[in-house]
């Protein structure tokens, strides 16, 4: 089986070395040593001010929307995970569903204005695939409304927009650390604020608002990252630079021999500098798209509909949420991102590509 992605795994010894630290200082949770350690290498390394490490990327967002206070509507992407909009539900605010560009499949920014009411509290847009939404334009419009602006950067640790990191945009950035992802603790992820106050409410949420022995100063929960999981990331992060470049060739290889397919690719700007953490085509029609992928899986190999559905058509949602987002619907009922990880060969996407360029000349065979 060549699956959709595979999980980075550091050496034992590497591990067990970081093990070692932790059996000898006693140190499993609240903020030890090793956590202190991964939240420095992080903010050194990406070049951003003000990091909180988290349990992981969904209640990264979720404690960024207490943290800034947000309450009634906050404008949002539909093609994104469906943490994206489960976060702003969970915490009682209302999801208003703005289209996406049809090239990025970002959030559009020539849409926003018109959703924006006297409801409205922030902006919180996904750099989908770690492709930039249009952050400049995105500022300009908060700036005039006076909103917050989070960003839902799952897909964007290491991404560059202009020579600096993506995550300086807004007012907090959100990391996802999940195993899936090229920087991965496990499970874990992190918020990025531009204010420092905030990052200090995020700090005290995370701890259950509780400081010192009897000090309770704010509702919080338990989100914060153990040292096992720091751990791994501290593993790990050496080897991000290496992770990167070893993805940008398997993207290179998918790029050569797709050449002059009728597929679909998103259109990065010339400024970015990108972490290659997803391989998405979009086919011309959900029939076509539907083909490739049985016959892919027919073959041992495991694309996903990555991201379907369109979360404006998510089944528990009010029916006065649902709005209609028709490129979203189409982008999602026609997308499939194919198989991208660190190890994959070049003779596997082949394999890959061949399969998919033999179903869009009509010929599947297994």
């Amino acid at each position: 089986m060549i699956p959709v992605t595979k999980t980075y795994i550091p050496s034992l010894e590497d591990y067990n070395s970081y093990l070692k630290q932790i059996w000898q200082g006693g140190y499993l949770t609240n903020n030890g040593p090793l956590s202190r350690q991964l939240a420095g290498d992080i903010t050194n390394f990406l070049g951003v001010p003000n990091l909180e490490l988290l349990t992981n990327g969904t209640l990264a967002i979720q404690l960024t929307i207490k943290a800034l206070d947000l309450q009634g509507e906050i404008i949002t992407t539909p093609y994104s995970y469906v943490a994206t909009t489960n976060s702003i539900l969970w915490e009682g605010c209302e999801p208003v569903f703005v289209d996406i560009e049809e090239q990025t499949y970002c959030i559009n920014p020539e849409l926003i204005e018109a959703a924006i009411t006297e409801k409205t509290s922030a902006i919180l847009a996904t750099h989908v695939y770690g492709y930039p939404c249009d952050v400049v334009k995105i500022q300009q419009i908060a700036d005039k409304h006076n909103i917050k602006v989070i960003y839902d950067a799952a897909h964007a640790f290491g991404v560059k927009l202009f020579g600096e990191s993506l995550l300086l945009h807004g007012n907090c950035s959100t990391l996802s650390f999940h195993a899936t992802k090229l920087f991965h603790t496990a499970e874990g992820g992190a918020v990025v604020c531009k204010d420092t106050e905030v990052s200090k409410r995020v700090f005290l949420m995370k701890k259950f608002g509780h400081v010192g022995e009897d000090d309770y100063l704010d509702i919080g929960i338990n989100a914060k990252m153990s040292e096992l999981h720091a751990a791994m990331g501290l593993c790990i992060l050496p080897k991000v630079n290496d992770i990167i470049a070893s993805r940008k060739e398997s993207s290179g290889w998918y790029d050569e021999q797709l050449e002059g397919c009728s597929l679909q690719r998103p259109a990065p700007p010339a400024t970015l500098e990108y972490n290659y953490a997803y391989y998405p085509v979009i086919f011309s029609t959900h029939e076509i798209m539907m083909r490739a992928r049985q016959a892919l899986i027919d073959n041992g190999i495991g694309p996903r509909r990555y991201f379907y559905p369109s979360l404006n058509t998510l089944p528990f949602l009010k029916l006065e949420l649902k709005r209609a987002c028709p490129v979203s619907e189409s982008i999602s009922s026609r997308v499939l991102c194919l198989p991208l990880y660190t190890g994959l060969s070049k003779a596997e996407v082949a394999i890959i590509c061949g399969i998919t360029k033999r179903t869009l000349q009509g010929r599947v065979t297994q």
